[in-house]
């Protein structure tokens, strides 16, 4: 088996490609579905790039749905709350209910960053809170505290599901198995690395950006020329 490639992201997360199909040269999957109206595949490399572009510059997605991504996430419920808004994708999630969660396994910022003065809900990254140092340590506490006391609740005899109610719940990372055809990968990437997305979630699409680019470098010339930036609606 091909080694699984894994990049980090944030202080505990990250991103891995478990799958492709097809498994090689994905953009011709786009090229075959588009030509298969004429009964038609490959007309040579020059040609079949062209196409791709072609597609994509005059809004004929459906043949970039022939072609599909399996990653295997790990983020912080920050990121998810955001990520599952986008529906065209498949979800399978770590449960609490059948697995104890690690006493390390929540997203400390680094840094904590001031309103943006441009964007309501949006944060400012250059702009940093004053005392951030002592907020990020209390922060670390109060996350020590919920999870000692989930720790006491299991002990006690509590169910998982209900011990898990005292955990600090948006920063908790948790583990998905995410599924997504071309067509959706852009939608995302288009949306999420986006200046005006939470960094947090920038940071993920940005690597999926980059198995993107690895994966089928035809559609992401073509994604950087035609789609991106072309629906600036920011959502989340």
């Amino acid at each position: 088996m091909e080694e699984i490639k894994r990049i980090n992201v944030l202080d505990k997360g990250f991103v891995e490609l478990l799958d492709t199909m097809p498994s090689h040269h994905m953009d011709m999957a786009v090229v075959s579905a588009a030509r298969v109206s004429y009964l038609m595949d490959s007309k040579g490399e020059d040609k079949d790039k062209f196409l791709v572009g072609f597609l994509l510059q005059h809004g004929h997605t459906s043949p970039f749905e022939m072609a599909e991504f399996k990653f295997r996430v790990k983020a912080p419920v920050v990121v998810w709350w955001q990520w599952v808004r986008h529906r065209i994708a498949e979800y399978n999630a770590q449960s609490g209910r059948y697995v104890k969660y690690d006493d390390t396994e929540c997203y400390l910022p680094d840094k904590l960053r001031q309103p943006s003065k441009h964007n309501r809900q949006a944060s400012d990254e250059d702009k940093l809170v004053e005392g951030q140092e002592q907020l990020i340590k209390m922060m670390k506490e109060h996350y020590e505290k919920g999870l000692k006391l989930y720790n006491e609740l299991l002990e006690k005899g509590v169910a998982r599901e209900e011990a898990r109610l005292v955990l600090p719940g948006f920063a908790m990372y948790h583990t998905f198995i995410v599924k997504m055809n071309c067509h959706s990968l852009m939608n995302f990437i288009n949306k999420r690395n986006h200046r005006d997305a939470q960094w947090e979630i920038r940071q993920y699409a940005a690597v999926l950006e980059e198995f993107f680019k690895e994966k089928m470098p035809w559609a992401h010339e073509a994604y950087l020329k035609y789609y991106k930036g072309v629906d600036e609606n920011i959502e989340g």
